[in-house]
């Protein structure tokens, strides 16, 4: 094995005698370095530290204790350098010699360094749960940088994210609340669970007013009921915090916001409402489709071959792609009921897209007169689901275009993170991790 060439003797009696730079490596409250150790075979690093000698009184008497010696204690600590680290903490040992007290031998504990009987050093856990956090590290990559298995790693790790996931203070403060949810596996709900989960997010804007998303927590099950429970789970100085509850169109959530959010404002999605309008423009092409040649959209099929095109934003079309479409739209007029399909869901996503809010609210009042009086079918059908959300579509242009985005897009760090797991089998440690990843410990982890 090599070890420092450090000109510290194993076992310095004055504490000056400490190498300042060893010290400062190792960066440990209270502790020094008396060697560093590599063995040839182990691949890992082993750092040798102590702490100085002082005068120690009995925690429970007080009287001045005398010394017992030391001993070696093991502990993981965080990889350094990249090769797995391991320090080694000669703990010193007091004997108590009141004869009054029950105390007898007791060991130093520095809760900075590690806990007591804990495997992993404080700031190997700190570095692990960093790690997943920010780099979105699975625990078998966690454990594979530390040198230990799956079983050691998340033992330390999961009951430090299950103790700030009961912290109260992190639903403070929530005044938008947005909800979706997401299919957590794909096995037999008889050997799981649910397959779905729901997920509350914090969509509260900051001091520059942006949205910052922060998952509050994920439930098993998709309806009104379990979202109502939630919320009523909350208690009153929660619920009457929120203001605006944004939501996609799915009755369930509305009833259990009507149910407890009495004071907040929903808000249908920006996103899905013009989704169901891209969607009604598919309808209609499909049904046009098979009107007129008898079969579903092949290669070279004239409405076929425009179906991205119907899909995309006028704005983002270019003049050969909108005579692309004009040219099929004119070539039958069976295929006019596409085309006012088309300007109807352009219009509708105009209404989102106007810098003015008072405009684009003027041009959603006119989708919700005339849509479901429109005689294409799918048109009107959308037209008539507007109408049953009227104040939650119009609720977009006065509440300074609340969404549901930043739901998405933690939905979108769920589904990477589960790529990067290879999926989960425990639905708590899934909650735990998701929790962590999308920002719902933030603040209340060691650092």
């Amino acid at each position: 094995m090599s070890e420092n060439t450090c000109p510290v003797p194993a076992c310095p009696a004055d504490q000056h005698l400490y190498c300042h730079n060893c010290d400062l490596f190792a960066d440990l409250d209270g502790l020094h370095v008396i060697a560093v150790q590599r063995p040839s075979t182990a691949g890992r690093l082993q750092v040798v530290v102590e702490s100085a000698s002082t005068p120690m009184g009995c925690p429970d008497c007080g009287v001045i204790a005398i010394s017992a010696g030391r001993k070696s204690v093991d502990l993981i600590d965080a990889p350094v350098y990249g090769i797995p680290a391991r320090l080694r903490w000669r703990k010193r040992r007091w004997r108590c010699v009141d004869p009054g007290c029950a105390r007898g031998v007791f060991t130093e504990q520095n809760l900075t360094v590690a806990a007591p009987r804990a495997l992993l050093t404080r700031r190997c856990i700190a570095y692990g749960i960093m790690m997943m956090r920010r780099e979105n590290l699975s625990v078998q990559g966690l454990a594979r940088q530390m040198g230990v298995d799956w079983h050691t790693a998340w033992r330390a790790i999961g009951p430090v994210l299950a103790h700030a996931a009961t912290d109260e203070h992190r639903f403070a403060g929530v005044t938008t609340l947005g909800v979706d949810e997401h299919i957590w596996h794909h096995v037999n709900p008889a050997r799981r669970g649910p397959k779905e989960l729901t997920g509350m997010v914090d969509l509260t804007r900051n001091s520059e007013g942006r949205v910052q998303a922060r998952l509050l927590d994920l439930v098993p099950g998709r309806s009104g009921t379990v979202y109502a429970e939630w919320l009523a789970a909350g208690g009153p100085e929660f619920r009457t915090g929120i203001q605006i509850a944004p939501l996609d169109p799915f009755a369930g959530y509305k009833n259990a916001i009507d149910a407890q959010l009495t004071e907040a404002t929903a808000v249908l999605d920006a996103f899905h409402v013009v989704k169901l309008g891209t969607q009604a423009v598919d309808e209609v092409r499909r049904r046009v489709q098979q009107q007129t040649l008898g079969h579903r959209g092949r290669k070279g099929d004239p409405l076929y071959g425009i179906r991205r095109l119907l899909q995309a934003g006028i704005e983002n079309l270019s003049q050969a792609q909108c005579r692309r479409i004009e040219k099929v739209i004119t070539a039958d007029p069976r295929h006019e009921e596409v085309f006012i399909a088309f300007q109807c869901a352009q219009e509708l996503r105009s209404a989102y897209q106007h810098h003015d809010l008072s405009a684009g609210r003027r041009i959603a009042l006119k989708v919700l007169e005339s849509f479901s009086s429109c005689p294409v079918p799918e048109i009107a059908k959308l037209g008539r689901t507007l109408r049953r959300w009227r104040s939650e579509f119009l609720a977009y242009f006065t509440t300074d275009r609340s969404n549901n985005g930043g739901t998405e897009a933690v939905n979108g760090l769920i589904e990477l993170a589960r790529r990067i797991a290879r999926g989960f089998r425990n639905r708590s440690n899934y909650r735990l991790r998701i929790l962590l990843i999308a920002r719902g410990l933030d603040g209340y982890l060691p650092t």
